[in-house]
């Protein structure tokens, strides 16, 4: 038993030693992750419901707007994001925010998402019945009430389960941006794993990314059933 244990210890030794480093980049990877998912959602929540409200027989039909808006979403979502990482530099510098780091990893993580989930907004509003909106619009409600009082509320739960499924995506996001010198699992991967030749500390920090993106997942899940039910 001894020496199973001395095994073990041996073998995880190199993680063991990095311990600090792995709690610091596991706070920040929620950190990260939680920037992404709150600036990126909420913008993705814009830019979907107005992709919605613009379409031809929507609410607020504007052909140009959604042309526009419709052109841009396709343009950044097929970018790899390691790509639209290294691009984007010039946007950080242009605010004040270096090309490297976490600053620049939050910026490259936010126009990432936004434009992924606002395309997930807008398929889980498709899915609302337009009688709902049009009996609402034909008791006087404004177009800005129909949408925040009974669109939203409507696609609620299938909304949550799109952003849970975003979630997955910014987690991911936070890994890559390790190699544009952003702290976080990913750096320490890179790091102390991939380049120390330290399989084992490689694979922690794949774990840990892994429990992060289970507790996401099944926190969406739970609140998007508890939605559901109402």
């Amino acid at each position: 038993m001894n020496s199973i244990l001395d095994r073990l210890q041996e073998i995880f030794a190199p993680v063991i030693d990095l311990r600090g480093e792995f709690a610091t980049a596991f706070v920040e990877t929620l950190f990260l992750a939680g920037v992404g998912l709150l600036a990126g959602g909420v913008l993705g929540l814009i830019i979907g419901t107005t992709l919605y409200a613009t379409r031809g027989g929507g609410i607020a039909p504007n052909r140009v707007v959604h042309v526009v808006l419709n052109v841009l979403v396709n343009f950044f979502r097929p970018i790899p994001f390691i790509l639209l990482a290294v691009s984007l530099q010039p946007l950080s510098r242009s605010i004040g925010i270096e090309g490297i780091g976490n600053g620049h990893a939050i910026v490259a993580i936010v126009v990432g998402s936004a434009f992924g989930i606002g395309r997930i907004v807008e398929q889980n509003l498709v899915s609302v019945d337009p009688g709902v909106l049009e009996a609402a619009r034909s008791m006087g409600a404004s177009r800005w009430r129909v949408v925040r009082t009974v669109l939203l509320p409507e696609a609620l739960g299938p909304l949550i389960l799109g952003f849970t499924f975003a979630l997955v995506a910014i987690v991911d996001m936070t890994a890559i941006v390790g190699v544009i010198g952003a702290g976080g699992l990913g750096n320490v991967a890179l790091t102390f794993g991939y380049k120390q030749f330290e399989p084992v500390v490689t694979w922690s920090a794949v774990l840990l990314v892994i429990l992060i993106v289970q507790a996401g997942q099944f926190a969406g899940n739970a609140l998007a059933r508890r939605v559901l039910r109402r």
